[in-house]
Parts: structure tokens; sequence; C-alpha cells
């Protein structure tokens, strides 16, 4: 039987006091595009960030390519093969867009050839980053900042990337562009887990999907079905 590149188990996470992730269970395979689709405080974007290990779970176990990585430092997961392009952007806004995505190489040390190449791939998959390789963070567009905080997760060549809310705040065109850019990074062989407010875009997209309500998961299946479902239509996708 094959190994999940991504298993979670019976995760518990917590803000303080505040109970954020309750025995949170899911499982990503090489290759596929997950979801984790609910409302807004569900523990959609805390689930990212204890695998990522900014926040570290109180119980619970996080498995990635058959190792443990509950205890890692966040640099030290980056290495095993895991990055996330975080909610809101997040730029350097006083870099220009090449130091931006350098910061993302931070992990191939001073390697300039692994770093150039890499770039190449970024540069090959957004040319409009290129066209403005040498304009400030801080002076791009909403559309060509999802640009670059997607790029910078890619400069460390992961194995899964996470990304937190891509479509927040883009006009629907820049919308439908991301998520062409989503399945094309996955073409190209990356694992992807998706947190996503726009369910009905997440659900196109995607292989799976988990629907997450105050930090349980209450409903998964393929994406296909969760489309059909009758909870996820009324709830999520508008339909009644």
């Amino acid at each position: 039987m094959t190994v999940p590149l991504l298993k979670i188990e019976d995760l518990h996470t917590y803000y303080g006091h505040v109970h954020a992730l309750k025995g949170v269970n899911l499982e990503v395979e090489e290759g596929e595009i997950v979801t984790l689709i609910g409302a807004n405080g569900a523990g959609k974007s805390t689930t990212l960030r204890t695998i990522s290990g900014l926040i570290r779970p109180r119980q619970g176990r996080i498995g990635f390519d058959g190792q443990l990585i509950n205890d890692l430092p966040a640099h030290r997961i980056v290495e095993q093969g895991i990055s996330q392009a975080p909610e809101g952007r997040q730029v350097f806004t006083t870099l220009t867009v090449t130091e931006n995505l350098n910061m993302g190489a931070y992990t191939l040390g001073g390697d300039r050839e692994a770093i150039e190449e890499n770039r190449r791939r970024v540069f090959d998959l957004f040319p409009r980053l290129e066209e403005r390789k040498n304009q400030i963070g801080g002076t791009l567009s909403g559309g060509e900042q999802q640009m670059l905080t997607i790029g910078r997760a890619l400069m460390a060549r992961p194995r899964i990337l996470m990304l937190d809310e891509p479509s927040l705040g883009l006009a629907p065109m820049l919308v439908k562009a991301i998520f062409q850019t989503i399945r094309e990074i996955n073409a190209r062989g990356v694992t992807i887990l998706l947190v996503e407010q726009n369910a009905r875009m997440a659900l196109r997209v995607a292989d799976r999907g988990y629907v997450l309500q105050s930090g349980e998961v209450v409903l998964t299946g393929s994406a296909k079905n969760l489309r059909q479902d009758e909870m996820v239509r009324r709830a999520y996708l508008g339909i009644h």
C-alpha cells in the first residue's frame, strides 16, 4: 500500500485557550490537488500554518513522505519539500521582484545555478514577473503580487505547494488566470493543497476536497461528489 505524500492524523491546534483544530485528519497523495473549504474561522489557514511549522500542534501527527515532521522548525519543513504561499500575498514591498524570488530560494544556500534555474521556471510560468523583474514589489498590482507570492514559494522547488486564499481580492478575470496557473503548476509535477474561499472554483480545479467546520472535518470526497452534495451546494456554492 502506498503511503500518502502528506498524512495528518488527529491534529489539535490551539491559539492560547482557543481550540482551533479539533482532531483533523487528512491525506494528500502525490500529484493531487486537494482543497480545504469552509467558512471564515473554520480552521483552514490554521491547518496550513500547522503543517508548515508556523504553529505547533498540541496533539496529533503530521507525516510527509513517511517521516514525522511535527517537531521540525519551519525552515526545515521547507527544506523537506513543503512551501506555503500565504494569505494576503505578503510580498517584500521594498524589494524588487527578483529579490523577492531570491528570498524564496534561501534553502538552496548559495547555489547560484540552481537559483537561476528555478527563477527561469518561475518566469516561464509567469512571464509578467520577468517583465517586472526589476520593479519594486510594493508597486505591483494585486494580481502581480499574487503571482510573485506563488513564484517565491516555488523557488524552493517544493513537492507540495500550499496555497492560502490565492484568489482573495482579485478581479474575476484574474481569478480565472490564477486557477489556470494552479492547474499548470500541478501538471508540472507539484502536488497542491489549496485553501480557498471561492469553493466553486476550488472544487472545479481540485481532485478531492475536505469541508471544515469549527476546526473539524465534517465532509470529504471527490471534488465532483462535493459539488453535488446538498450541504456544500447550500452553504458554499450559493445554490438553493
